[in-house]
């Protein structure tokens, strides 16, 4: 979470919501977030940290384990559409990349802003070439490749 706070001003600046979910109280949150975070993060954590007891949500995502009463760490990158467009769940001792998250999100930003004309191969950064699909071989990608809404 710490990798993620010193983030927070390229994860505003691209118009991204950052929320941190654990089957933890909001009181162990607090004093997580007073004694050990803010030790790592200047002023503690700049979003909010919601409480999941039960692991309902994580049950939702996937991430939740009632043998352990525990959600596994995960990151989702939901669209503005509440669309789950990405997943990376990793065995805890390994941590998730914050600039690949970010190289994504605004891969995902591009194909939504253009409609899916455009498409992002791999590793693509910003201000490299995009692909363009032919109309009618692949149909419209934007249209075809996003799941539906949860309802």
């Amino acid at each position: 979470m710490s990798a993620v706070a010193d983030r927070i001003a390229d994860l505003t600046a691209l118009d991204v919501q950052v929320l941190a979910i654990s089957v933890n109280s909001k009181f162990v949150h607090k004093m997580w977030d007073e004694k050990e975070l803010s030790k790592m993060v200047e002023g503690g954590i700049p979003f909010p940290m919601l409480s999941d007891g039960g692991g309902k949500v994580g049950r939702l995502y996937g991430v939740y384990r009632p043998s352990k009463g525990v959600n596994i760490r995960g990151r989702f990158i939901i669209d503005p559409d509440g669309v789950v467009m990405a997943k990376e769940v990793l065995a805890p001792p390994v941590g998730r990349k914050v600039d690949e998250a970010l190289r994504q999100l605004k891969a995902f930003q591009h194909v939504r802003k253009t409609q899916g004309a455009e498409v992002c191969p791999a590793g693509w950064e910003p201000g490299d070439k995009t692909l363009k699909p032919r109309p009618g071989l692949v149909g419209n990608v934007w249209k075809e490749w996003t799941p539906k809404k949860r309802r």
